[in-house]
């Protein structure tokens, strides 16, 4: 029943409505199910298929704009050697490093240590992510 067109056409409105909404982690989770669906069912190429993938691109976008824009208003209100703006901006380079833009996470992280002492979320990060700075 997931696979019926009309289904799938329903579950993607209902993300982009999330969407609409700024709940981008639930939009997100419903664009990538109905794209893997599509991808399975209709192939890659299929129309709806790269409609779905452009939906699910728009989403990373907008989350990474959003991203930005925490990081950003953290620094303007707690300052740059604040925790919570450190963590925001190792974030801002997990979602650099998703999007294989190593090399931007690697300049993020290396600005969050400058302003300061590392963070233990840093540490944590560049183990994780198999990033050298």
């Amino acid at each position: 029943m997931l696979e019926h067109p009309r289904t799938l056409t329903s579950i993607a409105n209902l993300a982009l409505m999330y969407s609409n909404q700024g709940r981008w982690k639930e939009a997100e989770d419903l664009e990538v199910e109905v794209m893997e669906t599509r991808k399975r069912v209709l192939g890659e190429e299929h129309p709806s298929t790269l409609t779905s993938m452009a939906n699910l691109a728009s989403t990373y976008r907008n989350q990474e704009r959003r991203e930005v824009q925490v990081v950003e208003t953290f620094k303007r209100v707690l300052g740059k050697k604040h925790p919570d703006t450190l963590t925001s901006m190792n974030n801002l380079a997990i979602t650099f490093k998703a999007q294989g833009r190593n090399a931007e996470a690697i300049l993020l992280m290396e600005n969050a240590s400058s302003y300061g002492e590392r963070s233990s979320a840093l540490s944590i990060l560049t183990q994780h992510c198999c990033l050298k700075l």
